[in-house]
């Protein structure tokens, strides 16, 4: 017991110090801003998930003692509950059709995927409502925030600065219809990014208790299309409600972009070039961004053609030896 209070204290202030670290305004300090959910995701597949509850506590308890009632909230909600409740749900397990307690059947990856889409969107709505329930009143806070932004990034740059600095109007204008939908994804992106880590990292550790899933093989609740497209529909209605579809379908079309990848990884698993192929990909969309959607597209399309099993079928059973 003694060992997980300090197990739960520990991920909570190295949680908190990642998430402090943005305030020092340092390059480095945004990638380690990011990080901060590692830890108590990392209590949770190692330890348990009330060590991750409690680190999520601690460290909102700490931001609240140093940054106030706002920075702790923020925490809380964006970082120490998702990292606790992805954890929880990853290590849920319940006993097999059999009925057997020897043979256990693990919470679906594929879920997991769905669920850090949810909290994701969720966090965005939440600052949403925060702000307001009028979509006016929401677009003009967010238009006042960014030009103050601008105005201190113009005052830093002088007179020698970019153009765009000085006459932002467009491309704020541009911003405050692109940034929720966006936050929402790079939100799932650090989720789901932050869990594998902490699962590689308790698995070396050999503290992982769960088998590592067949991430090539996820699959998505079958309602999640039909979710998807209503959202995507509603997002053209003017309005907070098409604000709010639209973050719901950025969020759960991203959820698809990970499916691709996984489609991906599947049907070239016997190519000799493989390697190349993956290679190739990974590196297209972290230089270019934009051929992520062609993986979303992947993801979805697999839902209605099954790209994988038609593969699978090619391929053949597995040679004997």
């Amino acid at each position: 017991m003694l060992q997980f209070g300090f197990i739960g204290l520990g991920s909570g202030a190295a949680a908190a110090l990642l998430f402090a670290s943005v305030t020092s305004g340092t390059a480095l300090s945004i990638p380690l801003a990011y990080l901060a959910p590692l830890p108590i995701m990392i209590a949770a597949l190692g330890w348990s998930h009330w060590v991750a509850l409690a680190g999520a506590l601690i460290g909102a308890f700490a931001i609240w003692m140093f940054f106030g009632t706002l920075f702790s909230v923020g925490f809380l909600a964006g970082i120490g509950l998702p990292g606790w409740w992805l954890g929880y749900l990853t290590m849920l397990a319940r006993p097999a059709g059999n009925g057997s307690s020897a043979s256990l059947e693990w919470y679906p990856p594929g879920r997991l995927v769905i669920w850090a889409a949810v909290l994701a969107a969720a966090l965005v709505l939440l600052t949403i409502m925060m702000v307001g329930f009028g979509a006016d009143e929401f677009r003009e806070a967010l238009r006042t925030a960014l030009r103050e932004v601008f105005r201190a990034a113009a005052t830093e740059a002088g007179p020698s600065g970019p153009a765009t600095l000085r006459s932002p109007d467009r491309l704020i204008d541009l911003l405050v219809v692109a940034l929720p939908p966006a936050t929402a994804v790079m939100g799932l992106v650090t989720d789901i990014l932050n869990l594998w880590l902490a699962g590689r990292i308790v698995r070396f550790s050999g503290r992982l208790t769960r088998p590592w899933p067949s991430l090539s093989e996820m699959t998505f609740p079958p309602l999640t299309a039909a979710t998807l497209g209503v959202a995507t529909a509603l997002s053209f209605v003017d309005g907070l409600l098409g604000i709010v579809a639209g973050v719901i379908a950025a969020a759960l079309l991203m959820a698809y972009g990970v499916l691709g990848f996984a489609v991906i990884h599947s049907i070239t698993r016997n190519l000799t070039s493989r390697g190349f192929v993956l290679a190739g990909v990974y590196a297209s969309v972290l230089i270019f961004g934009w051929p992520v959607l062609a993986l979303c597209l992947v993801g979805l399309s697999e839902t209605f053609f099954h790209f994988r099993a038609r593969a699978a079928v090619k391929r053949g059973p597995p040679a004997s030896t």
